[in-house]
């Protein structure tokens, strides 16, 4: 009798702990649900877009959308009361506010800061900017940080935060002026030293360029020279190419680069110039400019590959729907027909922008 009660009382505290672990089984499908969405959107999106830095954005906005969906959808199943309920919602939302008054200038500051970049749009991938003692060219924008790759074709990445409280300089793509200086003695002409630089400006294919006079010092004269740049792509080189050309057209002019401050232990004799032998190879200096263009600045020129031709893929899908529009509407066989050659172009083309885009990501 006494095993007989025995056994009922642990059937009873086994089906009291079947019902307790059946009461999680929402729970624990929703939790699933939840894990599986956030790894399936992540995966999908990333296969997507192939890794393209230009829209890391994006994708880091929907995880966190999804997150906070999952954790709301986890809460609601839980097997407690309404009132409980109603209290860890109060409790999250009494969190989530703190977390927003704490993190204002770190976290959600980031956050509000990457929106408002996006809104200006001042400044995209492939664009050289400069932010108090940082340069370089924009290789990614994301949801916390903008990545900039410098002349030493190293990645830094900059808080949002900090772009939208430090002015941001950005190279304007349709040109930007390119100057050089030096201090020549007052013995100079000043139309000598002007003839002499602009020849220097116009030798790096600078367009429009003039001689401003910077500073009369006391034992000399600082000169500046301008050029306008088109394509800035080439701003790093173009900067050394015109300080070398600055030596070689003062030196071919007679002219030399010392104030009356120069002092030089030699004896020499005074009708000799201080102007080094002209010994140079042009086709081999230009030569390995392009090349230090495109090793220091590689993942920033893919980069802006990759978002122009994301731009030129948003036109031509706007085109398809448009024609999609007129298709519709359109009852002649003839010009339905028109209509159907031109989408299908359009799809062919926007398959191979895709392939190209794939590639370049590819092979980063």
């Amino acid at each position: 009798m006494r095993a007989l009660f025995v056994s009922l009382y642990y059937m009873d505290y086994l089906n009291l702990f079947l019902d307790k672990l059946l009461a999680f089984v929402p729970m624990v499908i929703a939790l699933v649900v939840v894990l599986f969405a956030i790894w399936f959107a992540q995966y999908s999106l990333e296969k997507r877009y192939a890794g393209i830095t230009g829209n890391r954005f994006r994708i880091q906005m929907v995880l966190l959308v999804l997150s906070f969906i999952g954790l709301l959808v986890v809460i609601l199943t839980l097997p407690v009361s309404e009132t409980t309920i109603g209290q860890l919602l109060s409790l999250l939302g009494i969190l989530l506010s703190a977390a927003i008054a704490l993190s204002a200038t770190t976290f959600i500051g980031n956050i509000m800061a990457g929106f408002m970049l996006r809104a200006i749009k001042n400044f995209r991938a492939g664009d050289f900017v400069r932010v108090n003692d940082h340069f370089g060219r924009v290789t990614e924008r994301g949801l916390f940080h903008v990545e900039i790759q410098t002349e030493d074709r190293d990645l830094t990445t900059i808080p949002n935060l900090y772009l939208v409280t430090n002015p941001v300089k950005v190279i304007r793509s349709s040109g930007t002026l390119v100057t050089g200086e030096v201090s020549l003695g007052y013995d100079v002409s000043k139309d000598k030293i002007t003839d002499a630089l602009v020849k220097a400006a116009k030798d790096c294919e600078l367009e429009e360029p003039f001689v401003h006079v910077r500073e009369l010092g006391d034992f000399s004269v600082t000169y500046r020279v301008c050029g306008l740049l088109t394509d800035v792509k080439n701003l790093i080189s173009t900067h050394s190419k015109l300080r070398s050309n600055m030596l070689d057209s003062l030196h071919s002019a007679g002219i030399e680069i010392v104030s009356p401050t120069f002092m030089n232990q030699r004896q020499l004799s005074p009708e000799k110039p201080i102007i080094p032998k002209a010994e140079r190879n042009k086709l081999k200096k230009k030569k390995e400019e392009t090349i230090a263009e495109a090793i220091v600045f590689d993942k920033a020129d893919e980069a802006e590959s990759v978002e122009m031709l994301r731009e030129k893929q948003a036109k031509l899908v706007a085109e398809i729907k448009e024609f999609e529009a007129q298709l519709k509407d359109e009852l002649d066989e003839s010009a339905r027909t028109k209509f159907e050659s031109k989408i299908n172009k359009i799809r062919t083309e926007i398959e191979k922008l895709n392939s190209q885009i794939i590639e370049i990501e590819g092979n980063e």
